[in-house]
């Protein structure tokens, strides 16, 4: 669940955490809508059954828990709600790690300009070419520095959450601090795509009332609660019957 006491530094490394788990989601059902299609068609079909002759309505519940119809897993080559939440959220964090690199990330140094080879012959000459060779390797390592965004190298979000997540905390590197205004906008684009990934997994709670148009038998509304991982679950505020997956009903 998208915890309000994170830092945006511990947001973006959670995005990092659960990358792997969107990736692992991509052959998961897709479920397009809160609440979910299949519990709202259920419960409809559970309204519509005669409450009041218990063998009749044993009968049609069954044939409801074997329907495709109730609540459960189906194969699917593609869930497209994951692989387009992958993309967009990717798209976001490469993007604002392209435009902070080229805001604060220092230019690397400079090597000496070229010269043509000599032999030292005084101790004067010698400290010239060893200070020369010390400024060449010092140039090199700046600019392959692990700490500076590469925008040609290793463009995927893990990276660039990672990255992102070391600018606001204020790591040193190769860069100037960030502007309040880069804080702020940085703020944004953590929690939005945090947002997104915890809702497409399924980590964040869910509560809905269904439509008027769908009450309970007994008049009331009825309230589906999930999320957080766990299965949703559809309560009648009147009567308190449940709804729940497997076709279990209970008052």
């Amino acid at each position: 669940m998208n915890n309000p006491t994170l830092t945006t530094a511990q947001q973006l490394q959670q995005i990092a955490r659960l990358w792997p788990e969107l990736q692992d989601a991509l052959a998961a059902p897709t479920q397009h809508s809160w609440p979910p299609v299949e519990l709202r068609g259920y419960l409809q079909a559970m309204e519509r059954l005669d409450i009041d002759d218990p063998a009749a309505y044993n009968t049609a519940r069954r044939a409801l828990e074997r329907s495709p119809e109730q609540l459960g897993t189906r194969p699917v080559p593609l869930n497209l709600r994951v692989h387009d939440t992958m993309r967009a959220v990717e798209a976001v964090l490469l993007d604002t790690a392209d435009q902070l690199a080229r805001a604060i990330q220092r230019a690397p140094m400079q090597p000496p300009a070229p010269a043509r080879a000599a032999y030292a012959r005084t101790r004067g000459e010698r400290l010239a070419w060893e200070d020369r060779a010390r400024r060449i390797r010092a140039a090199r390592a700046d600019a392959c520095d692990p700490r500076r965004w590469q925008p040609q190298q290793g463009r995927t979000a893990v990276r660039a959450a990672l990255w992102l997540s070391g600018r606001s905390a204020g790591r040193s590197g190769p860069f100037r601090p960030l502007s309040a205004d880069q804080h702020r906008h940085l703020d944004r684009v953590a929690a939005g795509a945090l947002a997104r990934v915890e809702g497409v997994l399924d980590l964040a709670d869910g509560k809905r009332e269904l439509a008027a148009t769908h009450p309970c038998a007994c008049g009331g509304t009825i309230t589906v609660h999930g999320g957080a991982g766990t299965q949703p679950v559809a309560q009648c505020g009147a009567c308190g019957a449940l709804w729940h997956e497997g076709g279990v009903v209970a008052a």
